[in-house]
């Protein structure tokens, strides 16, 4: 794998453990991170050895989201000149960041968070990205941009609706305010909390360890759906889930699966493909 300037990646028994790695600096998330951590998850699809990945932090917060630097780099994003112009240059930077975000969603294998401390802003974009959220019990959320005077624009808005109920996603973004692991966990929007970070960790490595021991082909294939089914009808959902089985199930995984169960054994499968470019050798 890669080094990164914003993460740590450690990849063992099929999971990937990717850290941020910026605790001095509260892991904001700097011109770096936004072009690390898509780079960072795709090496891991595309090298197919972990079959989940898990993303916590270091330090005292998860993240305090956003360096305002992102913002006030010329280069990325002109401050003077025809408004046109600059228009059109915050709007493609505001397609990159959230190009960034959304590369959680795209790859094929789950994306577990796993929040200590503060997630603030950005971050809160980001975790709504991943398949599941767990914490510790000091964790809190915020939308924090509205209390800087902007609209969040990188994922909540569009995510958090779809996680938690509409009246308090729109209260949480009025206001600004922080919501506690204990209220996250009461509106559905982590599945777990932990005592401690320590805790924490352990527990999702669990799970992370439950994913890795399936089917990499089966598991792959309930994310694609999951996604898709949340962005579209029922009856189109049923079509493409059809269409799916049609040219990805094939009964190897499910023979060794029944023979590992007669055998009293664990079941090993092959991973997925890795993912090459186009001119890869």
């Amino acid at each position: 794998m890669p080094t990164y300037q914003c993460f740590t990646v450690e990849t063992k028994d099929h999971i990937a453990h990717v850290q941020l790695s910026r605790p001095d600096a509260m892991n904001s998330m700097n011109k770096a991170f936004w072009v690390e951590l898509p780079q960072c998850v795709r090496d891991i699809e595309a090298a197919a050895d972990a079959r989940v990945i898990v993303i916590s932090s270091t330090g005292k917060h998860f993240s305090a989201g956003m360096d305002l630097g992102v913002f006030s780099d010329p280069k990325a994003l002109p401050m003077s000149g025809d408004p046109g112009r600059m228009g059109e240059a915050l709007r493609r930077l505001v397609l990159d960041l959230q190009d960034s975000l959304s590369s959680l969603e795209q790859v094929r294998i789950p994306v577990l968070a796993a929040i200590h401390g503060g997630c603030i802003g950005g971050a809160l974009d980001m975790v709504c990205a991943a398949d599941s959220r767990y914490c510790s019990a000091d964790a809190y959320f915020t939308i924090k941009e509205t209390e800087l005077g902007m609209t969040a624009d990188v994922g909540t808005l569009q995510r958090l609706p779809k996680l938690m109920p509409q009246g308090v996603v729109r209260e949480l973004a009025y206001t600004g305010r922080k919501f506690s692991a204990q209220e996250a966990k009461a509106l559905g929007f982590v599945n777990e909390v932990y005592e401690s970070q320590d805790a924490m960790l352990e527990g999702v490595m669990g799970i992370a360890a439950q994913i890795a021991a399936n089917s990499p082909l089966a598991v792959t294939g309930c994310k694609e759906m999951l996604n898709y089914s949340r962005d579209h009808s029922v009856e189109d959902s049923l079509k493409y889930m059809a269409n799916w089985q049609s040219g990805m199930f094939r009964p190897g995984d499910m023979m060794k699966t029944f023979q590992a169960k007669a055998q009293k054994t664990t079941p090993e499968y092959d991973s997925l493909w890795p993912i090459k470019g186009l001119f890869e050798d």
